[in-house]
């Protein structure tokens, strides 16, 4: 029941974290933790993930489990799904509670209805309000700067005018200050009307009151139109771009290093096929079943196809987690502040690639970088407790994949719904420290490919495949046998400031210090599944048809070591 799942999340400390979900998605989500956990929810994610746990202690009972050392990280059996942890925590509350005496049932349940109280007040006070997010652009950077911004923003195709925006801060500044003028004005006035006064004095004076009021009144409404004006321009403005960055389109992509050797049918002595006639023979994706139940573009994975998503999840996590990165789940459904905030609109004229919820606040999450970096709006972190944060996340991405066409188009290559790990960093403003943190991701990325024996290839990615938030971003394609193509598998990007500014996320260094800087963010793409699983399949198919499980995944694939056809 509701009011027991609610029981089930205080219990099982859950209930603060809700909380912060509730800030970006609402009062029905909530964030598995990546630090401490229960013995309770180390039991549950064994259960549910198939992961395993030192120790089970279910309400009193105890009993000791072998550890294998490849899930010897401390707080990664804290990653629980909250609705997983709901239900089966609920299951477990009641069979306690059918086990005590009369006298102490009575307690037990007048205790627990009193957490779920506070559970649920507590998530609830969050969802009546709407998340209040001013961003803070840097006019003064675009004023000193403004030819070079507006080139930055032409070589990225974002249509922005931003000596249009620096003439609305002109204004704005100037409408400001005479603001608090008038507000001097006003109240040099008031003490004016302290004391006796002769009755005429007085009504000339309360007569000149009503005329400043009216004045500031008027400044004030003109200087709230106009900050309005200048921050819907200012979002047209993307970030500036790494001077190394190439100009132009995906064609002037910089190759940074090949890992390998493409495979092809020469090489491989038989004719290779695609992922779809591998699919076939293997049964792997039922398109069909996916069209009648969802529509185009869904699809249900079967057999070694599922398989594969489940290890190749389990195995990103791992590597993400061993790096120091912590687990996290995150929902899958966000606010639209937070997904504006993080930069996810289309340019002028480009489809959206976001579902947004009818008649709602909320979008349906393109990336788990979205949820991840609303964990921090609205927060200052104390650098030298809290920095650098690195987060990876499971969670499914959905994408209307507007306007693809061509052969990607084909298959499992672009889907409207798919897993994804994702990886995600805050660090301070210092650019030689994001600069870094985003070395350390790509080179996280390439050890991952090449311990699955992929060949791929490292892109500097080009100013108009940056988005609006990338000040730089690496691009990872592997060489696609079937397809006879390189094909994208991950990406990692530095932000920079640009979200930090829109969703408020700051730091400083010590608790009593004042004020606070912008932070830098950071994305990286640690397992897409779909696209892993096409380059498993094209890249490990053999002759009779059979594909050879990496030896990475072996011990994720529940024995599977060749994927057959199935009998």
């Amino acid at each position: 029941s509701s009011r027991s799942a609610q029981a089930a999340f205080a219990i099982l400390g859950f209930s603060g974290a809700a909380r912060t979900m509730a800030q970006f998605s609402g009062s029905a989500f909530a964030l598995a933790p990546a630090a401490g956990g229960t013995p309770v929810t180390r039991h549950l994610l064994s259960a549910v993930v198939g992961l395993p746990s030192v120790e089970v202690t279910r309400f009193g009972h105890r009993r000791e489990v072998a550890e294998p050392s490849a899930f010897g990280q401390p707080g990664f059996a804290a990653v629980v799904s909250v609705a997983v942890v709901a239900g089966v925590s609920s299951a477990l509350i009641g069979r306690s509670r059918r086990q005590r005496c009369s006298r102490t049932q009575a307690r037990s349940r007048l205790g627990r209805g009193a957490v779920a109280r506070r559970a649920k007040e507590g998530t609830q006070a969050k969802e009546e309000g709407p998340v209040v997010l001013k961003p803070t652009f840097d006019f003064e950077f675009w004023a000193a700067n403004a030819v070079a911004v507006q080139q930055n923003a032409d070589n990225r195709k974002f249509r922005c005018d931003v000596a249009g925006v620096v003439k609305l801060y002109e204004e704005f500044k100037t409408a400001r200050f005479q603001v608090q003028e008038m507000q001097k004005k006003r109240n040099s006035h008031s003490s004016l009307m302290k004391g006796k006064l002769e009755p005429e004095e007085r009504q000339t004076l309360i007569d000149e009151g009503k005329k400043i009021k009216d004045e500031l009144n008027a400044l004030e409404e003109s200087v709230e139109k106009l900050e309005a004006n200048m921050t819907e321009m200012a979002f047209a403005v993307p970030n500036m771009s790494h001077p190394s960055t190439p100009i132009g389109d995906e064609d002037k992509a910089t190759v940074v290093r090949i890992n390998g050797t493409p495979r092809t049918s020469e090489t491989a002595g038989f004719k290779m096929k695609d992922h779809l006639e591998i699919g076939a023979i293997l049964d792997l994706f039922d398109f069909e079943s996916g069209a009648k139940v969802s529509g185009q573009k869904f699809l249900y994975f079967k057999h070694g196809a599922a398989l594969l998503e489940l290890a190749l999840v389990q195995w990103a996590m791992h590597k993400a987690v061993s790096k120091g990165f912590a687990p996290y789940i995150t929902p899958d459904l966000i606010r639209d502040a937070v997904v504006a905030g993080c930069g996810f609109k289309p340019r002028e004229g480009d489809a959206t690639q976001i579902y947004e919820v009818k008649d709602s606040n909320l979008c349906l999450a393109g990336t788990a970088e979205i949820p991840l970096a609303g964990l921090f709006m609205n927060e200052t972190l104390i650098a030298t407790k809290d920095l650098p944060k690195r987060l990876a996340a499971f969670g499914h991405a959905f994408r209307t994949e507007a306007g693809s066409s061509g052969s990607e188009s084909r298959g499992i290559y672009r889907l409207h719904q798919f897993s994804k790990v994702e990886m995600f960093a805050v660090t301070r403003s210092n650019i030689e420290e994001s600069n870094a943190m985003l070395e350390q991701i790509r080179a996280l990325e390439e050890e991952m490919f090449s311990e699955l024996g992929f060949c791929f290839r490292v892109l500097d990615m080009p100013t108009e495949e940056l988005g609006a938030p990338a000040y730089r971003k690496y691009d990872m394609e592997a060489w696609m046998p079937g397809m006879e193509k390189w094909g994208e598998i991950s990406s990692c990007s530095n932000c920079t400031d640009y979200q930090s500014r829109r969703l408020n996320i700051r730091y400083k260094e010590e608790y009593n210090q004042k004020g606070g800087d912008f932070a830098h963010t950071l994305n990286g793409t640690a397992c897409a599944v779909p696209r892993m699983i096409i380059s498993i399949l094209e890249t490990f198919q053999n002759e009779d048809g059979t594909v050879t499980i990496p030896e990475a995944l072996r011990p994720y694939m529940m024995g599977v070591d060749v994927l057959r056809p199935p009998q």
